[in-house]
């Protein structure tokens, strides 16, 4: 069997620090086709590390190349134009998180993979993780009758990253990413909401299935930063359910974690929990409760899911894809919605 051959658009921090390396263990199944970044410099030097056939600053030189699975880690801004080009060259595609800025361009990426008969996914690295995987499994076995109301809240080291005082927390240190990436809306959407709620979402709608209808969101910016570091948002969602969305900037220096995430679902037959950073996942109904205690280590984020259930589909296997394009336009919707509303004082539709 011929390996599949591999294009990146967009070698970035994360790229190089976590989906490349992921990557280069399917190597017997992969041909590392063609990179493209901005820089020559650094360009070459991933090139020249990975393998890569094709190096260009220009994406449609690496689509041109022929392949037949892309990665998307260009700046948010840009995911739309860029997986739509891999899709119409013929690829399945992982795009980085955030998806998009527009709903309208996730949907359109989510059509076009569905006419095109290509995987589309997202990389929400927690929903491969085996704490959360229990928590879908649950949720599909036991169930908790219909969705009323879901809790989401989340903080996570960005101060400085937001606030343009200090880089992203896992940069590799071969490829810092420009600052602008996170901290220009025009570039990045916006800040918290985008940098990290994507991921709480992603979650979040993976586990009930729920998508948006309605938005009310209070942004606010602390530090001069130039996008917000905290978000409290309300969200209803389609059928009735009701719920609230909260995330912040946590401080990096006073022994807080780095991530802290926690979901609570209530529902007509009973309840879900989920807390990331204890590693627990509880499911109560009037018939009995479940209670997963994994430990702490079982909720560390990591992103190795998405870049080998992208591999695994594009070679036909029967693989569950955690974080599809139509989860991650729903997550577009939310966000989308808050920001126009904390901009307008009103609810927003999505």
């Amino acid at each position: 069997m011929s390996r599949l051959r591999l294009g990146v658009i967009g070698a970035g921090s994360w790229a190089v620090a976590s989906h490349l390396p992921n990557l280069a263990q399917r190597r017997d199944e992969l041909e590392f086709v063609g990179v493209s970044r901005l820089g020559e410099e650094l360009l070459g030097k991933i090139a020249e590390r990975w393998g890569f056939e094709v190096a260009s600053e220009d994406y449609r030189d690496v689509l041109a190349a022929g392949i037949d699975l892309c990665l998307v880690s260009s700046p948010t801004a840009h995911h739309y134009e860029h997986a739509k080009a891999a899709l119409e060259a013929g690829a399945h595609v992982l795009v980085e998180k955030p998806f998009t800025v527009a709903p309208h361009e996730a949907w359109d990426l989510v059509e076009q993979a569905q006419t095109l008969d290509r995987h589309l996914l997202c990389s929400f690295g927690w929903n491969y993780r085996p704490l959360v995987r229990e928590a879908k499994r649950l949720m599909g076995e036991r169930g908790i009758g219909e969705i009323e109301h879901v809790s989401i809240r989340m903080a996570s080291f960005t101060r400085e990253l937001l606030s343009n005082t200090g880089a992203y927390p896992k940069a590799s240190p071969e490829a810092i990413p420009e600052q602008r990436t996170w901290t220009d809306p025009a570039v990045s959407g916006g800040g918290y909401g985008q940098a990290q709620l994507s991921h709480a979402l992603g979650m979040a709608l993976w586990l009930t299935g729920l998508r948006g209808e309605q938005v009310f969101a209070f942004l606010s910016t602390a530090l001069d930063a130039p996008v917000e570091l905290h978000d409290a948002i309300a969200v209803r969602y389609r059928g009735g359910a009701v719920g609230t969305l909260s995330g912040a900037s946590s401080h990096t220096d006073i022994g807080a974690s780095e991530n802290e995430l926690d979901i609570r679902v209530i529902g007509s037959e009973g309840q879900l929990a989920v807390d990331i950073d204890a590693g627990l996942v509880w499911l109560g109904r009037r018939d009995g409760a479940t209670k997963l205690d994994l430990g702490h280590e079982a909720g560390l984020y990591d992103c190795d899911g998405p870049p080998h259930a992208l591999v695994d589909l594009a070679a036909g296997r029967a693989v569950e894809n955690c974080s599809p394009g139509e989860l991650a336009a729903r997550t577009v919707e939310i966000l989308a919605a808050a920001y126009r509303s904390s901009r307008s004082g009103r609810g927003e539709p999505t």
